[in-house]
C-alpha cells in the first residue's frame, strides 16, 4: 500500500487535530457535558434568524462580492466607530469573511512568509498558531503570566527583531480571558512603531467583559490605524458560531490584498446569513447588557464550582472560558484531571499544555468554556462538585 505520508506537503508536516476538537469528540462519546470547546450554544437572536429566513425566501442565494455585501459592510463600519473609536471606509476598509478564522488565514496568507518572524502570546488560541504555521515564519513566543496574565515588557521588546513582520493581539484573550490594558497596548504599539511592524488583533470576544474591564482596539492607539488589522465577527456576540460569519478591518491597502486571498480560498461568505445578520444591528443596548450580565452569572457559577474542589480559578477578565490550576484538588498533570472529569465528573475540559509553546507552562491548568444553557452548565457543575468523592475512590 502506498504511504500516505509520502504526498503530505512540508507546510502541514506537525499540524495535528487541536485538544479542542479531540475533547469535543470524546465528549460526544460518553454523552459529558461539553466545557471543552467554545461552541457557544445559546440561542441565536430570533429577529438575526428570521432576517436570515427572509434572505433565503427571497433567493438571495448568489454570490455576493468577496468583501461582502454593502449593507452589512455599512453597518460593520458604524459599530466600529461608536463602539470600537476606529474611522474606516466601508467601501474600502471592510470585508467580511468565513468567519473570524477566515480573516486571519487571509491576513496571514497575505503578508506572512517563511524568513519573517512574527510574535504570539503564550497562552494562544491553537488556530492561530496553526495558521501562522501554514506560512512557515519563525515564530517568537512571549508568556502571559501570573493570575492576570501580565508579560514582562523587557521580554517582549526582546522578541522584536529586524525580521519580525507581525504580531498577534488577542484580547479579550482564548484561552485565558486576558483583556490588555490600554498601558499594555501603547507598550505594543511604540514597539510595533520602533521596527515597523504589522499587527493582526482579534477582538472576537470585545463584548464579553467582567469587573469594569475596558476593550481597548489596538487600532486607536496614535500611528496604529494604518499598520493594524482588526479582526472581530458574529459568532460570539450573537451566538452563531455555525453561521460562520466574521470581519476585518484595515487600511485600503491591507484589506484589498487580503481580499484576494479570502476571493481564492472561499470566493465569498454565504449571502443570505450575511443578509440575516444586518439586522443584528438593530438590537437595542440592552440586548448586550443582558448577554453581559448572562455571562457573568455563568462566570460565578463555574467558578464557585471549580473553587470548592480544588480547582483554583484563574478568574478571566473577559471572554467566555475559564483556567483554572488543578493541583489543590489532586492532580500533578492537566491530562490526568482531564481524563477524571470527563469520564467520572461528565465534563469536558481541554488540557491547559495545549496553549502553550512550553507544554510545562500549563501542565497543571485547564480550560472550561461556560458558554452554556443553564441546565447545562448546572449539570457540569454538579459533575465537578462530585469531584471530592471521585478523587476518594481512586
Amino acid at each position: 500500500m502506498t504511504n500516505p505520508q509520502r504526498f503530505e506537503a512540508q507546510r502541514v508536516a506537525g499540524i495535528a487535530q487541536s485538544d479542542i476538537r479531540l475533547m469535543s469528540r470524546r465528549c460526544m462519546e460518553v454523552g459529558a457535558v461539553n466545557l471543552g470547546q467554545g461552541i457557544c450554544d445559546q440561542p441565536t437572536p430570533d429577529l438575526v434568524k428570521e432576517a436570515a429566513k427572509a434572505a433565503i425566501d427571497a433567493d438571495q442565494s448568489i454570490y455576493s462580492k468577496y468583501e461582502g455585501i454593502d449593507p452589512l459592510r455599512a453597518a460593520i463600519a458604524r459599530k466600529m466607530k461608536s463602539y470600537n473609536g476606529i474611522e474606516c471606509d466601508p467601501d474600502t476598509d471592510v470585508m467580511v469573511s468565513a468567519g473570524s478564522t477566515g480573516a486571519f488565514v487571509a491576513a496571514v496568507l497575505s503578508f506572512i512568509e517563511a524568513g519573517d518572524e512574527v510574535i504570539l502570546f503564550s497562552p494562544f488560541y491553537g488556530y492561530h498558531l496553526n495558521v501562522l504555521k501554514l506560512a512557515r515564519p519563525t515564530i517568537k513566543h512571549v508568556t502571559l503570566r501570573g493570575d492576570n496574565w501580565e508579560f514582562d515588557p523587557d521580554e517582549l521588546a526582546a522578541a522584536f527583531t529586524s525580521k519580525t513582520k507581525a504580531i498577534i493581539v488577542n484580547t479579550p484573550a482564548n484561552p485565558c480571558g486576558k483583556v490588555f490594558t490600554r498601558e499594555e497596548l501603547a507598550t505594543i504599539a511604540g514597539l510595533c512603531q520602533e521596527h515597523d511592524v504589522l499587527a493582526i488583533t482579534d477582538e472576537i470576544y470585545e463584548y464579553i467583559l467582567y469587573d469594569d474591564h475596558e476593550h481597548v482596539s489596538l487600532a486607536t492607539l496614535p500611528g496604529m490605524a494604518d499598520r493594524t488589522i482588526t479582526i472581530s465577527g458574529f459568532s460570539k456576540t450573537y451566538n452563531m458560531t455555525g453561521w460562520r460569519l466574521g470581519y476585518s478591518v484595515a487600511a485600503q491597502p491591507l484589506t484589498a490584498r487580503m481580499g484576494v486571498v479570502a476571493d481564492l480560498v472561499y470566493i465569498c461568505p454565504p449571502t443570505p446569513l450575511q443578509h440575516g445578520v444586518v439586522a443584528a444591528f438593530d438590537l437595542p443596548a440592552s440586548y448586550y447588557e443582558q448577554m453581559s450580565a448572562d455571562y457573568a452569572a455563568k462566570r460565578a457559577m463555574t467558578m464557585e464550582a471549580c473553587d470548592a474542589v480544588g480547582l483554583r480559578s484563574l478568574a478571566p477578565h473577559g471572554s467566555y472560558y475559564l483556567m483554572v490550576d488543578v493541583r489543590d484538588a489532586g492532580f500533578t498533570t492537566d491530562r490526568e484531571a482531564a481524563d477524571v472529569l470527563l469520564n467520572h465528573c461528565g465534563v469536558a475540559a481541554v488540557p491547559g499544555s495545549s496553549f502553550y509553546v512550553d507544554p510545562k507552562d500549563g501542565a497543571t491548568q485547564l480550560r472550561l468554556c461556560f458558554a452554556k444553557q443553564d441546565h447545562d452548565l448546572e449539570r457540569a457543575c454538579a459533575g465537578i462538585r462530585s469531584l471530592p468523592d471521585v478523587m476518594a475512590s481512586r
